[in-house]
């Protein structure tokens, strides 16, 4: 009887510590997909920043200029789809220098501090 307590101490004891492992794996799973969508946005923003440039003559735009262009009839005609990574994802993406980029909600999860920036060619 007391090898079967034992038994039964030990396998809670390591199901604990498999239970905390495991949520702290399904958290950093969270963060680095918010960071793939962050990543998607820097791509889309460099993409309208490579197409401002051709139509101006190879002249890099500001932060302002790009987020402007970025988010008009020229690149993904509004915020909105320029920071739309898909539905399991809420993503935003704001006006500054640089370019400030946050996802705060992954698979219905609130993520925290999972943030980017992406600074414009022609930023000082």
């Amino acid at each position: 009887m007391i090898e079967i307590i034992a038994v039964l101490v030990i396998l809670g004891i390591l199901a604990a510590v498999g239970f905390s492992r495991y949520l702290n794996l399904a958290d950093e799973t969270r963060i680095k997909a918010a960071q793939g969508a962050i990543a998607e946005v820097k791509g889309r923003l460099a993409s309208a920043q490579a197409k401002y440039m051709m139509h101006n003559n190879g002249i890099a735009p500001t932060s302002l200029q790009l987020y402007n262009y970025a988010t008009s009839a020229n690149a993904y005609v509004n915020v909105q789809n320029l920071s739309n990574v898909g539905s399991d994802f809420v993503a935003t993406v704001a006006t500054g220098t640089p370019i400030p980029i946050a996802v705060t909600v992954v698979q219905g999860t609130t993520v925290a501090n999972v943030t980017g920036n992406f600074r414009a060619a022609g930023d000082p």
